[in-house]
């Protein structure tokens, strides 16, 4: 049992790292250098398609990681 989540803890955070890498940044270009952080603090920009797909995932995986480290640790 322990192996098989132990297994499945690597192949959640090696999705994890891809999913936060394949992010794009919240200041991202001369623009988000520009404004500064504005469109973020007002919400003229909200998350779409991809961004919002992505963000999701992170969250889903982010939780993932968390309930089975602590499964590891209590069967440990």
């Amino acid at each position: 049992m322990t192996l098989f989540l132990t297994i499945l803890l690597i192949i959640v955070a090696l999705a994890l790292i891809t999913v936060v890498l394949l992010q794009s940044g919240k200041s991202a270009g001369l623009s988000g250098a520009i404004s500064g952080g504005a469109e973020t603090l007002f919400g003229k920009q909200k998350a779409r398609g991809l961004d919002l797909i992505l963000h999701r995932t992170t969250v889903v995986l982010s939780v993932l990681f968390f309930i089975l480290t602590l499964t590891i640790a209590y069967f440990a």
